[in-house]
């Protein structure tokens, strides 16, 4: 059975190769772009004693203070079981804690410890040298735009996705 699919004569492919015209080609080099970054960045912080993952925790944690897990998964993109893990890892290691709610005595916040912020801070200094190698290819001024049309990408003014 085939399916009823448009037939052109030029059929586009998706590879994430420069000047490729197909409508997955975007996203296929989004993808090569964050984990290019993503694997950059994780090299910064392997020293630091912690992994990506646990980052993103800690920067929801400095942005947004005391925060139940709930949102912080909702945050990260991770699962319930996977956020518990990874807050588990930073309890661990000290950088965060486990506080209760008043009013709630089954819900629990998130709070940075003050060897988290240390850490928060000193894995901004450990990123900036593969930040800069990360854009080193790029012309004065691309790597501000960049972050500009990326953030108009991830979140859209009418806030669909």
């Amino acid at each position: 059975m085939t399916a009823d699919v448009p037939h052109r004569a030029t059929t586009s492919r998706a590879t994430d190769r420069p000047g490729d015209t197909s409508p997955f080609a975007l996203g296929l080099l989004l993808r090569q772009a964050h984990w290019r970054a993503g694997t950059v960045m994780s090299e910064a912080l392997r020293p630091l004693g912690i992994e990506l993952r646990h980052f993103a925790v800690l920067i929801v944690l400095m942005n947004r203070g005391p925060t139940v897990q709930r949102d912080l998964a909702a945050a990260t993109g991770a699962d319930k079981a996977g956020i518990m893990r990874v807050v588990d890892d930073l309890e661990r290691k000290g950088l965060a804690v486990r506080k209760a709610v008043p009013g709630d005595r089954r819900v629990r916040a998130v709070e940075i410890t003050p060897q988290g912020v240390e850490l928060f801070d000193a894995a901004h200094v450990a990123a900036e040298p593969p930040a800069e190698r990360l854009v080193a290819d790029l012309e004065p001024g691309e790597a501000e735009q960049l972050k500009e049309l990326l953030t108009r990408i991830a979140y859209p003014k009418d806030g669909k996705a």
